[in-house]
């Protein structure tokens, strides 16, 4: 199934892209499915997939429905310890959501699709929060999953003969069988997640209006990008004023849009397309507006799988011949004084601007020191030294 991720800055109409994006999937002769967590004009806002044109299908993320239904499916799970503890159970009544729900529901919704829940479809367009916040949500599963490798690692579950007796000491019953099975359940929900975005067939679709906010957004934004492994298909310009106004005041806004819009062709292009989407005078309302954006529909190239774009190169080692391993990122728009870089045991930890990742060593450079690093014409190369005490020798 071809995965269409929209996002952009606050305010740029990612949402109206998006459904702009499902309508042209559709008439382009996709079954299409549309997931949103915002209200769509003449769309149904149904929490399960409604029909909005014979090939295209929307459906509203509920992130309070999704929240209580969690939180009651938790206090299931755990009511033994929750009895044990005298601890009063919520109703579904009086449950309040609670911040970050909206991006659980959203990654609930990224799993239901990812274990085929809607395989019917051809074409799945999902709108996203702006784009900060999206980075962030895109990169949680692999962060998740990491952090649940790290404080219930599966292989403490071998310890499984004591719990016994340690429930006999301590005077009340283990929890860890059910927390190393929630921790289970959810690291494969979290794995299918971040297979469905780091599929050839998953991109990103970028929204914004032209403007100095904008390009700043988007510059940032970039690095984001590649350093998560984030690939894009298309930046569509929303609000694209008409040129040559006789009023001054109005050409001179579709002038500085122009300017705008030639720097992003100049920087992005040929990698990234960019499509102007024209003002209509007035907030799209229904899918005959929507047509008229002219968005074009995703289309079926798969460039290969995100998730790792970093390679290995051989270098000339400065002193004493030989040669180093320079593992390479490219990074564009990153600033030296933005990043760090930290070697921990078997991990880098990368830290560029707002962004941070860490990542696992490849197994011949783990057997190497780190030698330095150096960012030259938008690439990252850290330079890997062989540990003589820890390659073969060779005689």
């Amino acid at each position: 199934m071809r995965t269409v991720l929209v996002t952009g800055p606050g305010g740029a109409g990612r949402t109206t892209a998006a459904a702009a994006t499902a309508l042209a999937a559709a008439a382009d002769g996709a079954r299409t499915l549309l997931l949103s967590a915002e209200a769509i004009p003449g769309f149904p806002a149904a929490a399960e997939p409604a029909r909005v044109t014979d090939l295209l299908d929307h459906a509203r993320i509920d992130s309070g429905e999704h929240f209580r239904a969690e939180l009651a499916d938790l206090q299931n799970r755990a009511s033994g310890v929750l009895d044990l503890l005298g601890a009063g159970r919520l109703d579904g009544e009086e449950l309040t959501e609670l911040p970050g729900s909206p991006q659980l529901a959203l990654l609930h919704t990224l799993r239901r699709a990812a274990e085929g829940d809607w395989s019917g479809y051809d074409t799945l367009v999902v709108d996203l929060p702006p784009l900060a916040e999206a980075l962030a949500l895109l990169a949680l599963p692999e962060q998740l999953r990491r952090y649940l490798r790290r404080l219930l690692p599966a292989e403490r579950q071998a310890a499984r003969a004591l719990r016994p007796v340690l429930a006999q000491l301590a005077g009340v019953p283990m929890p860890a069988r059910w927390l190393y099975e929630a921790a289970a359940r959810k690291d494969a929900e979290l794995a299918a997640v971040q297979a469905l975005i780091e599929d050839g067939a998953t991109t990103l679709r970028l929204v914004a209006e032209p403007g100095p906010a904008a390009e700043d957004a988007l510059r940032t934004a970039r690095t984001g990008l590649a350093l998560y492994g984030l690939r894009t298909d298309l930046l569509v310009a929303s609000r694209v004023l008409p040129r040559h106004s006789a009023d001054p005041w109005f050409a001179g806004l579709a002038a500085q849009q122009e300017k705008c819009l030639d720097r992003w062709r100049q920087d992005l292009a040929p990698d990234l397309p960019v499509h102007e989407a024209a003002h209509l005078g007035r907030d799209p309302h229904g899918p005959d507006d929507l047509a008229a954006l002219r968005v074009p529909a995703p289309d079926e190239r798969t460039p290969g799988p995100a998730g790792d774009p970093w390679w290995t190169e051989e270098e000339p080692a400065a002193e004493g011949g030989g040669t180093v391993l320079a593992w390479c990122l490219p990074l564009p728009g990153a600033a030296k004084e933005d990043l760090r870089l930290v070697r921990r045991g078997d991990e880098l930890l990368l830290t560029v601007g707002p962004f941070r990742r860490i990542v696992r060593i490849a197994s011949a450079l783990r057997r190497c020191t780190v030698s330095g690093a150096a960012l030259a014409d938008g690439v990252l190369r850290v330079r890997f030294t062989p540990d003589p005490a820890l390659w073969p020798r060779t005689t």
